[in-house]
């Protein structure tokens, strides 16, 4: 429907009063919807990297805790009743969608919504009429540049959302952590007030210009041995020394193949995750219990409890002799991180299928990736991912010069292929026993977006498996 009206409108006139459209949209959204977001405790997860785990770790410890979540994540939904994989290519979804989705959490019976919420979605007022009791911020850096304009302005389009922070009243909840309507002074006193709370990533640069935002309570956490609350508390404004401020600090113990060790206040917590930055993200979803009064046991059990996130590090095991996973990573920064985790996963070679997506996103990260992938990969297969109406072919191009530049040779260990179906097909036909191919960019997505707005399905896991399989019936003949 809302694409019909955006196609009446001419192009030029749209643009100038596309604010106007974005924000009534938003309204009429949660009109239609009454207002979900006002009776549940609503947690908004923001950053760069980061937020889909911290989405995934939250609601999980919420849920082992004993209060039923939904929550809305790059990949995955949950109305509190079932999951579902993502498959609207959107983190965070249009208004309709997103309050339908809050909507469905309240009749299900759910005390919690956790909200991954993105600088695009803020930009287009998708937050707005979403009543956030807790935000956390995971993290910045430079991502969406050609579409904010500059790091600054993709920074303030983040600030935005902590800004809305305080544009809504408290909420009162019962001892089972329901929202209840209060119209007299007597009845709170049988109820529990939710303070307007702000978590950020202590290690962040960026941290205290997010924690300058008002609330009533904030938290920093950190594993960086050098940080203190005292470092923390000088880069504030005075009006935003909170009354109640904590600062959580945890020891990264030990990271391995079996996952990650991790002690918080002197308690002991084994991540079955790979990789520092999930220390990060438990860290994050650990202060939210905390701020939620959840007991700590209940906490570490959740967090402990989490056995993998969809097209995260996922591994794919078909019983074949070398091994396959699929990542979501396609910003530099995080594939160094990603990087960083899969040495500890033991491999001879290591063929990485990658490509860049289109549209005029980040065109200058394409030949960084390509550059990336030829110095850690032994094997680049670069492919097609999300061009939207760019051709591919350009994109795999300015992939692939990174690659060569940095000494890549097309047709011996460096391939562009087109057809991502191929890619796969090509990287296992030059997989040998204990090789691992890495397939990053998409994760657990359901569709290659491309020109004119079609969507056509594809899920990396699932072609990976049918590619794996039909090779090892071809090897058996």
């Amino acid at each position: 429907m809302t694409e019909k009206i955006k196609k009446l409108i001419p192009l030029r006139l749209f643009k100038t009063v596309q604010p106007v459209y974005h924000f009534l949209l938003s309204f009429v959204a949660a009109v239609y919807f009454k207002f979900p977001s006002r009776k549940l405790i609503i947690i908004g997860v923001t950053g760069t990297a980061g937020k889909t785990s911290t989405v995934y770790l939250i609601a999980k410890m919420l849920e082992k805790a004993g209060y039923k979540t939904g929550f809305t994540s790059t990949t995955i939904f949950s109305d509190g009743k079932s999951e579902w994989l993502n498959d609207k290519k959107m983190t965070m979804p249009g208004r309709f969608f997103i309050q339908n989705l809050i909507s469905r959490m309240v009749k299900n019976g759910c005390r919690y919504a956790v909200v991954e919420t993105t600088s695009e979605g803020i930009k287009q007022f998708r937050h707005r009429f979403i009543n956030y009791d807790v935000l956390v911020f995971t993290g910045l850096y430079p991502e969406h540049i050609e579409s904010h304009g500059s790091f600054e302005k993709y920074k303030e389009a983040k600030g935005l959302l902590f800004a809305h922070l305080q544009r809504f009243k408290n909420k009162y909840v019962d001892e089972n952590k329901k929202v209840r309507s209060v119209k007299n002074g007597l009845k709170k006193l049988d109820l529990t007030r939710i303070q307007k709370t702000i978590i950020a990533n202590g290690d962040d640069k960026n941290a205290s210009y997010f924690l300058n935002f008002r609330s009533e309570v904030k938290i920093a956490y950190s594993l960086n041995a050098e940080h203190s609350l005292t470092a923390v508390l000088k880069h504030l404004s005075s009006e935003a020394h909170a009354k109640d401020f904590t600062f959580i600090k945890g020891v990264l113990a030990a990271t391995g193949i079996s996952g990650t060790d991790l002690e918080i206040d002197g308690k002991q917590i084994h991540l079955n995750l790979l990789g520092d930055f999930n220390a990060l993200n438990a860290l994050a979803a650990y202060a939210v219990g905390l701020n939620q009064v959840i007991p700590v046991e209940k906490i570490i059990s959740g967090l402990e409890g989490v056995q993998g996130l969809a097209g995260k590090m996922e591994m794919i095991d078909e019983g074949q002799d070398f091994g396959a996973m699929v990542d979501y990573s396609f910003e530099p920064k995080a594939l160094e991180k990603l990087y960083e985790t899969i040495s500890l996963v033991p491999y001879e070679r290591l063929i990485h299928i990658l490509g860049s997506t289109g549209g005029g996103r980040d065109k200058t990260r394409r030949p960084i990736l390509g550059r990336m992938a030829a110095l850690k990969a032994d094997v680049v297969i670069v492919t097609n991912e999300d061009p939207y109406d760019e051709n591919p072919n350009d994109i795999i191009n300015q992939v692939a010069v990174g690659a060569e530049m940095a000494g890549k040779i097309i047709g011996q260990d460096l391939f562009k292929l087109l057809d991502r179906h191929e890619a796969i097909e090509k990287a296992l036909e030059l997989a040998k026993e204990n090789d691992l191919v890495l397939i990053t960019g998409k994760g657990a997505e359901q569709h290659i977006c491309v020109a004119g707005g079609v969507k056509i399905p594809w899920d990396d896991r699932e072609e990976l498996r049918k590619a794996i399989v039909d090779k090892m019936c071809i090897d058996k003949r």
